[in-house]
């Protein structure tokens, strides 16, 4: 019996299939989505990189996150998970970008409790975004993080659309909750 392939493998598998490239952008994570698909054999041919954004000026400047979003909501904040994916998809020149924000604890950080975390996947048709609430310590908080990250990045970027490649609906922008 034959393992099925992890979401990782997935992504690599189908991003390679159908020509296409991720970056990352990570706050929370600190580089564990771009070490997942890392980890993934065939992953140099379609990750073309990452950059770890933990502090807010590091956002602003090397993703393009709005300075005046930040100073408003913090860092912990849907619009800037959004930022943070497609500065990673354009600054890296990839297809798609994957990005995480939040609060891994043990406390609270900018007013919003541990476990609290925003997810992003940009791409051709847009950005999605997904706001999760996330129980354990620091490091599970961290990993589930990770993982939701990678789940909504195969959903996206396997999702039909009419011309044929992932699409976040007519809108291009699909705020979504878990």
């Amino acid at each position: 019996m034959t393992e099925a392939p992890s979401v990782s493998e997935r992504i690599v598998r189908h991003l390679t299939q159908v020509g296409e490239t991720v970056a990352c952008a990570e706050s929370l994570t600190a580089g564990l989505v771009s070490a997942t698909i890392a980890d993934t054999p065939g992953a140099s041919v379609v990750l073309r990189g990452g950059i770890v954004a933990y502090a807010a000026d590091v956002k602003v400047a090397l993703l393009g996150v709005s300075a005046s979003v930040v100073a408003e909501a913090g860092t912990v904040d849907p619009r800037v998970a959004s930022a943070m994916a497609d500065g990673a998809r354009v600054r890296l020149g990839a297809t798609w970008g994957i990005a995480t924000t939040g609060v891994a604890g043990p406390g609270p950080a900018e007013g919003k409790p541990a476990g609290t975390v925003h997810v992003a996947v940009a791409g051709p048709g847009g950005t999605v975004t997904r706001a999760l609430r996330l129980d354990g310590v620091r490091g599970e908080v961290r990993r589930l993080a990770a993982d939701a990250a990678l789940a909504l990045a195969l959903e996206v970027m396997t999702r039909p659309a009419k011309n044929g490649r992932g699409s976040a609906g007519p809108s291009g922008q699909t705020p979504e909750t878990s």
